[in-house]
């Protein structure tokens, strides 16, 4: 069974591994409805998803009908106007069939541009904070792609006290020196301000190649091997702040959650561990500069 521990300060005890539910988007409901006992069976009681996610929320409505109360649910805008992000999640709110979702983010917000109409009059934060009072939403957080989310991040928690954050995190990434300096960083005012830290991108491999024949399920190329999935995952929750958003392809959820469970789930491997990985299944940085995932 995976652990458990406090979600921020929401209130809420979130199990360990949350899984994303973009690996529903284009799932048909027989499949997706043969996930949710996995999902049980290894605790998890926290799902992320968003409106940009496909027929994802519409593969959890069955979901969340049969088992109310069992999980705390959490979705996405990408609009950054209120009117339209008022819109898109009123359409999540019927989309997933439910009265209210637990979080609701502003999806990949790291454009100077778009954040400062998000957080400006009319922005899509003073429409979600509206939609708090009405209890539409229990609590509102922030997520983001890219090599400048983490910095990002901590400039949106200077402007609001959001609930949580989400951001790439594995070993390659946070090799990159700047990247890690920020990602150190924003770990150390979210603990201190109470604000979830939720990680992604914890099992990928690389941006596909060319000449890969093998089924796409996700924008990237995740790792297949157990053993090196299991140490990525120990990668990430060897960090009791964090917490680990499960891969958008299905095919290697089993691995991820039967390394979570695992008693030694919690045991960071070596450095050196990691760097063979790296070697052995020429592990890539999916962001370099700039470069940006809209997803």
């Amino acid at each position: 069974m995976i652990d458990r521990r406090p979600f921020g300060s929401t209130g809420h005890e979130s199990s360990r591994v949350i899984f994303g539910a973009a690996a529903l988007g284009s799932m048909r409901q027989e499949r997706a409805d043969r996930i949710l006992p996995l999902l049980l069976e290894h605790g998890i009681n926290h799902l992320d998803t968003a409106a940009s996610y496909g027929d994802a929320e519409l593969r959890m409505a069955p979901w969340l009908a049969a088992h109310p109360g069992a999980f705390f649910v959490a979705t996405k805008t990408g609009e950054r106007r209120g009117d339209a992000a008022r819109r898109e999640l009123e359409l999540s709110l019927t989309r997933l069939g439910v009265d209210r979702v637990d979080l609701v983010q502003l999806h990949n917000l790291v454009e100077e541009d778009e954040w400062e109409v998000a957080h400006g009059p009319g922005g899509a934060l003073e429409s979600l904070l509206a939609a708090q009072e009405e209890g539409l939403v229990g609590h509102i957080g922030v997520t983001g792609h890219g090599l400048r989310i983490a910095r990002m991040h901590l400039r949106s928690l200077e402007r609001h006290p959001y609930a949580s954050v989400l951001f790439p995190y594995s070993h390659v990434l946070v090799q990159e020196p700047g990247y890690r300096a920020d990602v150190n960083e924003l770990l150390e005012v979210a603990v201190e301000r109470g604000v979830a830290i939720q990680t992604i991108k914890s099992i990928a491999r690389r941006r596909w190649t060319d000449d890969d024949p093998s089924p796409r399920h996700s924008w990237y190329e995740p790792l297949r091997d157990p053993a090196a999935i299991g140490r990525a995952v120990r990668f990430v929750l060897g960090d009791d702040r964090v917490f680990l958003n499960s891969t958008s392809d299905a095919a290697v959820l089993p691995l991820v959650l039967a390394a979570a469970g695992a008693p030694d789930h919690d045991r960071r491997p070596s450095a050196e561990e990691l760097d063979a990985d790296v070697a052995e299944f020429a592990v890539r940085r999916l962001f370099d500069g700039d470069a940006l995932e809209r997803i």
